[in-house]
């Protein structure tokens, strides 16, 4: 169960595991409000139920005797709850069932949610899934569940769709075109993620605003909101910082994997939050992409600093731009860092770990 289908990691995780579910011979029945990820959800194997489970709303709860039924009629062996609206929904259905008809619960942490009685449903597993040891260690301080209960499961990248080898020139060349990317000699920086307050936008286009003198081009990929005060700041900044020619927004993209080839650097900015794995930072190295990231949350984890790539102080543009300057220039600092970080991500994050430890654990609830 989760709010919706559209775009994140959240939703990406929940189509990985279905696909997988269904692949091994095992149903896989997913709930959200829909998005433009339910056709390929559906083409994967898994039934989707279109329910309007993640709005903050007394209404939310006309579901709970549907869930009920659907629970029990479809002999479900595993309830998983992967966001908080959906989680209470879920968790109300899943205690008032008789206890000889309640599926095992498995909830998962996502993020670093705030630290109050609305996120704690999350907490209430019979294992909690935390996809980084920094979440594990969130959810010990705050919520006091025994380490027992908690399992760690790092996010996935999907090691044959994000693949060098298996991304056609032409396929790179169709977003240079669409992106309007002419000089193909000075080095490409590349920030993908939704353009929020969150993601650190501010802070890269102030870091390249010392970096003028040096030949590159910044793209920022991600889904963005032309109408929030948000978006109207960062157009300002940019023309503040006389940056509107080098720096672009180019909205949505579907094919990621050619993006991180079309680029020479990738950049992972979040300031305020950290982010609690950080599937751009793995992704990238998949695809040979040297990458800086702040340094917190899940990038301590998963970028190794001198190796594969840079950390940064969070919300610290002069750090940023500190790495940018050492990165620009060093073409074959870059292409090392890029083949350390595939070699390192293969080894270690790939979706077919993470799916084959998750199934494991559905298998150990229902043994018991």
């Amino acid at each position: 169960m989760l709010p919706e289908l559209e775009s994140g990691g959240v939703e990406r995780g929940t189509l990985e595991i279905g696909a997988y579910l269904c692949a091994a011979g095992h149903r896989s029945i997913v709930i959200s409000g829909g998005g433009r990820l339910c056709t390929q959800l559906e083409r994967e194997g898994s039934r989707h139920v279109s329910w309007d489970v993640g709005k903050k709303s007394l209404c939310t709860l006309r579901y709970l005797l549907p869930l009920r039924r659907l629970l029990v009629s479809e002999k479900a062996d595993i309830l998983h709850l992967r966001s908080r609206v959906p989680g209470w929904l879920g968790y109300l259905a899943w205690k008032t069932l008789p206890q000889e008809k309640r599926p095992r619960l498995v909830t998962t942490f996502h993020g670093f949610y705030s630290i109050n009685a609305y996120s704690a449903v999350m907490a209430k597993g019979e294992k909690v899934i935390a996809i980084s040891k920094t979440v594990a260690d969130h959810i010990k301080a705050h919520y006091r569940v025994p380490e027992e209960r908690i399992v760690l499961i790092h996010r996935g990248f999907d090691e044959k769709v994000f693949d060098p080898a298996s991304v056609a020139t032409e396929r790179v060349e169709v977003l240079r075109k669409r992106w309007g990317l002419t000089d193909a000699e000075a080095p490409l920086i590349m920030l993908p993620g939704r353009v929020t307050r969150l993601k650190g936008h501010d802070i890269f286009i102030r870091s390249l605003c010392a970096l003028k003198s040096h030949p590159w081009t910044a793209i920022c990929v991600g889904d963005m909101d032309e109408a929030s005060q948000h978006t109207a700041h960062l157009r300002t900044l940019l023309t503040e910082l006389d940056l509107t020619p080098r720096v672009r927004f180019v909205g949505h993209c579907d094919d990621m994997p050619a993006a991180y080839l079309l680029s020479d650097l990738v950049v992972s900015a979040t300031s305020s939050v950290p982010e609690a794995f950080g599937r751009v930072a793995v992704e990238a190295q998949a695809m040979s992409r040297p990458v800086i990231a702040s340094a917190h949350g899940g990038s301590l984890e998963t970028v190794k600093p001198g190796h594969t790539g840079w950390l940064v102080p969070p919300g610290d543009a002069a750090g940023l731009t500190n790495a940018l300057v050492e990165a620009i220039p060093a073409q074959s600092l870059r292409e090392r860092y890029g083949a350390n970080g595939q070699l390192w991500v293969r080894e270690n994050f790939t979706m077919k770990q993470m799916c084959e430890k998750t199934l494991e654990l559905y298998k150990k609830l229902k043994a018991k």
